[in-house]
């Protein structure tokens, strides 16, 4: 069983910063890529970013590029989320998410049915 555990959520003013980490564990686990979806309550996930392990590369939502960045430690299947300048819309539930295979087209990244493991959810608000 994989397990994805988030941490890091919490309450934050506007314009502050949040931190999210997502270690994934489990017996024999291997990764691909790492990434971040968001919903809001009605609908439906939304793409935040995601990180290649072999390639180095990085991808990120256009509502994101600029405030957020993602990084990761590969030997220990972490990812982790940089939050900064966050808004009020950025309140919403973040979900870290996992790739078992290669994703051949960089496209693939912001699609969540491409991912294979999923964390519980972890919960952001931004207070105005």
């Amino acid at each position: 069983q994989v397990q994805l555990v988030e941490s890091g959520g919490g309450l934050v003013q506007a314009g502050g910063s949040l931190r999210l980490s997502c270690a994934a564990s489990g017996r024999t686990f291997s990764s691909y890529a790492m990434g971040w979806f968001r919903q809001a309550p009605g609908k439906e996930r939304e793409f935040v970013a995601a990180l290649s392990w072999s390639g180095g590369n990085t991808y990120y939502a256009d509502s994101v590029k600029g405030r957020f960045t993602i990084s990761g430690d590969n030997a220990k299947n972490t990812v982790y989320l940089q939050m900064n300048s966050l808004k009020p819309e950025d309140t919403v539930v973040y979900y870290c998410a996992a790739s078992a295979k290669y994703l051949y087209d960089g496209s693939r990244y912001f699609d969540s049915v491409w991912y294979d493991y999923w964390g519980q959810g972890t919960q952001v608000t931004v207070s105005p």
